[in-house]
């Protein structure tokens, strides 16, 4: 083979191989830039923090968007246990979240109790010269409570519990409106749909529409945790646990006080 070709095969040659390299190269770059959606099944109490820390990562966290499922926990549990396409689940009770730990579609190391909360009557803003508190249920005047649905949402169940403990669970029972979730409850007493719900405190701290009367002590009720786990099938699981211990940060957690949760140590 005369030298003129050699060194021209060996141009091309190299020529190629470069141009092949490049290519890998960028279509790794590409890839590196596609955007990842992470599926956050989260209690309905949640929401007001969980969307402004959504607007600070996504902002540092260009590739990611934070795809949020908000709910009743017992509701967002039994989404899970059938299968549900979720990346973390961050829920309002223990026993909501607790299941899917030991059924093993959560990784106990994988899960921290993060918040806690306060249960408190609420009334619309206008009626809160006249309910006192949880006692004033039983008068005549209360016509229509509203709880969350108690198998499903853990406000409800909390406040099945805080009115088992004060005796009057079985007085108030015909007045009782069950809702899907927390929030309902709030809607209900902001528009006067109903005399009175129970609510968590950081749901009745968002709204200028209704008043706090009474707020459940600690012992009326099981602890009130706020735990979040990484699910195990996640199928983005780097940017899942990024995601995890990004809530666990100084900002999050400070977020989080904002909307009046407690952190729990």
């Amino acid at each position: 083979m005369k030298p003129v070709i050699r060194i021209t095969m060996s141009v091309f040659l190299c020529v190629s191989l470069l141009f092949m390299f490049g290519c890998t190269n960028e279509e790794k770059k590409q890839e590196s830039k596609q955007t990842v959606e992470l599926t956050i099944s989260a209690a309905s109490s949640l929401q007001n923090a969980l969307t402004e820390i959504q607007k600070r990562y996504e902002k540092d966290h260009k590739n990611i968007k934070l795809v949020f499922n908000f709910g009743s926990s017992g509701a967002l549990q039994q989404q899970i246990e059938q299968g549900a396409p979720v990346d973390l689940f961050f829920s309002a009770a223990e026993n909501k979240f607790r299941p899917l730990v030991d059924k093993g579609l959560i990784n106990k190391e994988e899960s921290k109790n993060l918040l806690g909360n306060e249960l408190v009557l609420i009334v619309p803003k206008d009626k809160g010269n006249t309910i006192k508190g949880f006692q004033s249920l039983t008068d005549n005047s209360i016509k229509q409570i509203a709880i969350g649905n108690p198998e499903t949402t853990p406000a409800g169940q909390y406040g099945k519990q805080v009115l088992t403990k004060l005796n009057l669970w079985e007085k108030v029972n015909g007045k009782i409106v069950y809702t899907k979730d927390v929030r309902q409850v709030l809607l209900y007493v902001e528009t006067n749909a109903v005399d009175a719900g129970i609510v968590f405190k950081t749901d009745a701290q968002i709204s200028n529409k209704v008043k706090v009367v009474d707020i459940a002590a600690a012992n009326m009720h099981a602890p009130i945790i706020y735990p979040i786990g990484i699910i195990k099938n996640t199928k983005h699981k780097k940017e899942a646990t990024d995601f995890y211990q990004y809530i666990q940060t100084k900002d999050s957690l400070q977020v989080f006080e904002k909307y009046g949760f407690q952190i729990l140590k």
